[in-house]
């Protein structure tokens, strides 16, 4: 019965394991960005995820270079890297250093929505309106979290209170570009993966994050601090964790969700990591926060799983 369950829902177990992996990556490159930088993260993960997926392709298909995958694949795999890896990926990691990742992972739960939405209109996939209602509750509960009310005059209680956002703007709007970038490249990576090896896929996809992020350093002129982020051991530690249970495992898992499953559920099922990064960031990262954020946590988790009810 058991395996039974395991062939039915292989595609949700998946997701499940990515949104673990995923919250160690989140905890692990924030700490690493405040150290040496989210730009420097990028590079230096990614090209560690690259030689993660070469070593396991070898041992698994004994080949080190996805060679075998047709121009479909490249094409469509390239432009999931750059949309998901380095677009995506560079403005959630400045995010990360921002606004920090318990509150980054919170608007990226915004991507199932945005995922759906362009499921719909690029392959298809149906949204209903119960789907409708988990994208406006799942908003609600970020609401709830990143909004707060102020009385700017303490003599004057009931003056008219205004809304402000709790976390910097900047913060919010980096992090929800980086749920724009996961929905997209995780609808590109199902196109263009189709029936290929899924971390062959990925290889593919790292690549060419690897490749954009190296023109990005060229253009920049930031050679220099990496070399100089890499004499950092602490930081290169905590990325080569990130890169492990990221690009490496994380991202693979995550194909293998979208391969089993529609991308809406694949999604949602990713993005509870805002309620499973709440311990980690209490008893790694010391954060604080009040009873508002952690029902506002929840309440965007509900929102979630109702697309998979």
């Amino acid at each position: 019965m058991l395996n039974d369950f395991i062939l039915t829902h292989k595609g949700e177990l998946a997701a499940l394991i990515t949104a673990f992996f995923w919250t160690i990556t989140a905890l692990a490159f924030e700490s690493a960005g405040k150290k040496i930088g989210s730009l420097q993260v990028n590079l230096i993960r990614l090209t560690m995820a690259f030689v993660f997926l070469s070593i396991f392709s070898w041992f698994m298909r004994g080949v080190i270079f996805p060679t075998d995958a047709s121009v479909h694949n490249w094409v469509w795999l390239s432009i999931s890297g750059l949309v998901g890896f380095v677009l995506g990926d560079l403005v959630l990691f400045q995010a990360y250093v921002v606004v920090g990742a318990r509150i980054s992972m919170l608007i990226m739960a915004l991507a199932p929505g945005v995922a759906a939405l362009i499921g719909w209109a690029w392959l298809g996939e149906t949204v209903t309106l119960k789907q409708g209602i988990a994208m406006l509750l799942t908003f609600s509960g970020i609401a709830m979290v990143i909004l707060r009310r102020e009385i700017h005059d303490p003599e004057k209680p009931k003056a008219r209170r205004k809304v402000q956002f709790s976390y910097p703007i900047a913060g919010l709007l980096l992090a929800f570009g980086g749920a724009v970038g996961q929905g997209g490249g995780l609808v590109l990576s199902k196109y263009g993966m189709a029936d290929y090896d899924v971390f062959s896929a990925v290889q593919i996809r790292v690549l060419t994050g690897v490749v954009g992020f190296a023109l990005i350093f060229t253009f920049l002129g930031r050679w220099k601090k990496l070399s100089e982020a890499l004499k950092n051991r602490r930081a290169i530690s905590r990325t080569a964790i990130g890169a492990f249970f990221g690009p490496f495992l994380g991202v693979s898992f995550s194909l293998w969700a979208v391969k089993f499953t529609t991308t809406g559920v694949a999604s949602a099922l990713m993005s509870i990591v805002p309620v499973l990064i709440i311990p980690f960031s209490v008893l790694i990262m010391k954060e604080r926060f009040n009873p508002k954020e952690l029902l506002g946590a929840f309440v965007t988790i509900l929102g979630v799983f109702l697309f998979f009810m």
